[in-house]
């Protein structure tokens, strides 16, 4: 095995966040995979989720875009690597749709929705391209943003 793809390798370039969900997988899945569930949590208060269009399936794009208090939107586009329903999500921004590469891609997201009995262990590994730019989202607020949705997600599946 080389260096390159030695897995431990991947810390430099990784953000982790995990939570318990009090709610089954298949309601956390349905979260992040259903427009009108996702644009009610995707995005951290006072931040708002205005579009979601997400055809998930391997290959397939999403675009989703949020908008910030004073009204600027700012679409995030990707393509869908993995879907395992229930139980893992990933996707890339390294594609926009139909495989054209992105101009600067920046992560790719692997969800993992692990079933504990009526719970779901909830984890969100992030990894980005470059050591710099898992340290920009970290300085960007990953961990208070993402933290600040999966606190808001929580609320959601209280509802679901």
């Amino acid at each position: 095995m080389s260096a390159n793809s030695d897995p431990s390798n991947l810390s430099d370039r990784e953000l982790i966040l995990t939570r318990i969900f009090d709610a089954p997988p298949e309601k956390v899945f349905r979260a992040w995979t259903e427009p009108a569930w996702l644009v009610q949590w995707f995005a951290p208060f006072p931040w708002t989720t205005p579009l979601a269009e997400l055809d998930v399936r391997p290959g397939g794009a999403n675009l989703i875009v949020m908008r910030n208090p004073e009204g600027e939107e700012f679409p995030n586009q990707g393509v869908y690597l993995e879907v395992v329903r229930n139980e893992r999500l990933v996707f890339t921004d390294a594609y926009v749709r139909a495989w054209e590469p992105a101009q600067q891609p920046f992560m790719t997201v692997i969800l993992t929705f692990d079933d504990l009995g009526g719970k779901t262990r909830y984890t969100a590994r992030v990894l980005h391209w470059t050591a710099a730019a898992r340290e920009q989202h970290e300085q960007m607020g990953f961990h208070q943003g993402w933290g600040q949705c999966a606190d808001q997600l929580a609320e959601l599946l209280k509802r679901m």
